[in-house]
C-alpha cells in the first residue's frame, strides 16, 4: 500500500486518509493506478492548512471531504476535477477570498462550507449551475446575494447560524428549492414572494427577530414543516398599524378600477397605464376595493394546518375594511372577543 498507510477502503474507488494528523498530503505517495481508480477521497480531521494542486491528478474523483482541517485556501487544481460532484469543506478557516477564480465552472452538486469564516457567499458559488445542495451555516454572513437566483437546480439551502438580516426576494426564483434553513439569524421579516416556492417542503426560521409572517405564506400548500420558535412573534391583533392617506393619483386610480371605467392605450399616457396595472385587490371578500401605494397594515392570527396560530401580515385598502383573514368565518363581535384570549394561547406557533 502507499507510504501514507491510509485506511483505504477494500474497494479501490475509496481512499481514506482521515484522522491521521496529516500536516501535508503527498500525492506522489499514491500510485498512478490508485489515482485513476479513486472516486472518493477523505482527508477530513487532519491538520492541513493547504491542499496541493496535484489533487487534480485524481481525475476521476467524484467525492472529496476536506472538513475539519485548518485550510485557509482552496487550491486552483481542484477546478480541474471535472467529475467532482460533492465537496465537503466544513470547519476550516475559509473565507470569501479562499476560492479559485474558476471555482464557478465546476459541476458540483453538493457543497458544504459550514463552520468557516465567510462574511459573504462568494459569487463563484452562485455560478455552480448544477448545484443541488448549498450549506454555508455557522459563518459570518450578513446577507444573501441576489445572484442566488442563478442556481436553478438548488434543492437545499442551509444558511443557519449567521448574521443575516433580510431574505432577498430573489430566493423565490429557485424553482426546485425544497428545504430552506435560515434559523439563528437576525431576520425581521419574510418577503411575500417566497410563496412562489411551490416545491418548498420545509422552512426553518426559528431564533430570528420575526414579529409576523406575510399572509401569502398560506399559499405554500406543500409546506410540511415550519419552525418559528424563538421569535418575538406578536401575540395580539394590531389594528391600524400604519396608514398614509391616498394621493389624488391613487384616489383617481381606485375610482377607475373599482368602478370598471373603461380606458384604452390611446386615452392615457404610458406611465398612467403602467400605474393602473399595479392595482392590488383588497383581500377582504366583502370589499370590492383596490389599492396602489396607500394601504392599512394589519396583523391577524389564523389557523395553519389545523393546529397552529400564526400572526400574518396582510394589507387592506382602508381603515374601514375589517380583516378577512380567518380560517373560520366569524362576526366582528367574535373577532373582538378573540382579542381577549390570553397571550400564551395565541402564541401556539409551530415549535419544531
Amino acid at each position: 500500500m502507499e507510504s501514507h498507510h491510509g485506511a483505504a477502503s477494500a474497494r479501490d474507488c475509496v481512499l481514506d486518509f482521515s484522522r491521521l494528523s496529516l500536516t501535508s498530503f503527498n500525492v506522489d505517495s499514491v500510485s498512478d493506478d490508485r489515482k485513476k481508480d479513486t472516486k472518493q477521497l477523505y482527508l477530513n480531521y487532519n491538520r492541513l492548512t493547504s491542499l496541493p494542486s496535484s489533487v487534480s491528478l485524481f481525475y476521476n474523483l467524484e467525492f472529496l471531504d476536506i472538513s475539519n482541517n485548518g485550510l485557509t485556501v482552496i487550491c486552483e487544481g481542484i477546478t480541474r476535477l471535472a467529475k467532482l460532484k460533492t465537496l465537503l469543506a466544513k470547519n476550516n478557516r475559509l473565507d470569501e477570498f479562499s476560492l479559485p477564480k474558476e471555482f464557478g465552472s465546476m459541476r458540483l452538486e453538493v457543497l458544504n462550507f459550514s463552520g468557516n469564516r465567510f462574511e459573504e457567499i462568494p459569487l463563484q458559488c452562485t455560478k455552480l449551475v448544477h448545484l443541488q445542495s448549498l450549506s454555508v451555516g455557522g459563518n459570518r454572513l450578513k446577507s444573501i446575494p441576489s445572484e442566488i437566483e442563478n442556481l436553478p437546480c438548488l434543492e437545499m439551502l442551509y444558511l443557519g447560524g449567521n448574521l443575516i438580516t433580510a431574505i432577498p426576494p430573489e430566493v423565490a426564483n429557485l424553482p426546485c428549492l425544497t428545504y430552506l434553513v435560515l434559523c439563528d439569524n437576525r431576520i425581521q421579516s419574510v418577503p411575500p414572494q417566497l410563496t412562489r416556492l411551490h416545491s418548498l417542503r420545509s422552512l426553518s426560521l426559528h431564533n430570528n427577530l420575526l414579529t409576523y409572517l406575510p399572509r401569502e405564506i398560506l399559499s405554500l400548500v406543500h409546506l410540511q414543516e415550519l419552525s418559528l420558535r424563538g421569535n418575538p412573534l406578536v401575540v395580539r391583533f394590531v389594528k391600524e398599524m400604519t396608514y398614509d392617506p391616498p394621493s389624488l393619483l391613487e384616489l383617481a386610480g381606485r375610482t377607475v378600477k373599482s368602478r370598471n371605467i373603461p380606458y384604452f392605450p390611446r386615452d392615457l399616457p404610458s406611465n398612467l397605464l403602467r400605474y393602473l396595472d399595479l392595482a392590488s385587490k383588497c383581500p377582504n371578500p366583502k370589499c370590492a376595493g383596490v389599492y396602489f401605494d396607500s394601504c392599512v397594515r394589519q396583523i391577524k392570527f389564523v389557523d395553519f394546518c389545523g393546529k397552529y396560530r400564526l400572526p400574518l401580515m396582510h394589507y387592506l385598502c382602508s381603515p374601514e375594511c375589517t380583516s378577512p383573514c380567518s380560517s373560520n368565518p366569524q362576526s366582528d363581535a367574535e373577532s373582538e372577543e378573540e382579542n381577549s384570549v390570553p397571550a400564551d394561547r395565541l402564541q401556539r406557533v409551530l415549535l419544531g
